[in-house]
């Protein structure tokens, strides 16, 4: 169990001069499953970018608190999962030698057993030493899953998770997100009915663009 928080305090984007959003004051604790939902172009994918410190809100503030401490943005890789379908894999890598590569840039101890036992949680296991470019769209998100979760995070952000998942991908990914729900924080930017349907509390940016 985390001690954790997340507090978003008048938090606006702009773009040019187009409003993406305004004044967003919420809370988030630990042990909650929360959606972010909106149409096409709300801001969705641009919220969870900032939450996540991979882009700078026009105003308004962002604070993460571990243990009662303010987590400094340098620092919030350390504690963030974050999947979506726009982050790179490299086809000519295997699966496992994209999730050594990347630890390696983040500075991530890999616990291998760990990494096995997330390949096969995720049906994974008997094929992570192909090149990536054999896999379907659907398996490599489901190695975006595993990466993710790999420096046991205490806030994990999913931008659209279950793009490109079969029936029994997405059945096996919110088993894992209601497991994960249970100890730390999680956020579902999606307009999919089933994403939503599994969270506690739901955020429409339709409320924040005036």
């Amino acid at each position: 169990m985390s001690n954790f928080s997340l507090n978003v305090v008048g938090l606006t984007k702009i773009f040019g001069r187009r409003l993406i959003f305004k004044n967003i004051n919420l809370s988030f604790n630990a042990h909650e499953i929360v959606g972010i939902s909106g149409p096409n172009g709300s801001g969705k994918s641009t919220l969870v970018k900032i939450l996540a410190g991979l882009l700078s809100p026009t105003q308004g503030n962002v604070e993460h608190l571990f243990n009662g401490k303010k987590v400094e943005m340098e620092n919030l890789h350390n504690h963030v999962g974050f999947v979506s379908p726009y982050l790179v894999l490299y086809d000519e890598f295997s699966a496992q030698e994209n999730i050594h590569f990347f630890s390696k840039i983040r500075g991530i101890n890999l616990d291998q057993e760990k990494l096995d036992s997330l390949f096969t949680k995720f049906g994974l296991y008997e094929r992570k030493n192909d090149l990536l470019k054999t896999y379907s769209s659907g398996m490599k998100q489901r190695v975006k899953f595993i990466f993710s979760m790999i420096h046991k995070p205490v806030i994990v952000i999913l931008d659209e998770p279950t793009e490109n998942l079969d029936v029994e991908g997405k059945e096996k990914v919110y088993e894992i997100i209601s497991e994960l729900g249970k100890q730390c924080l999680i956020l579902i930017a999606s307009n999919e009915e089933s994403d939503l349907a599994i969270c506690s509390r739901i955020i429409n940016l339709k409320e924040y663009k005036n």
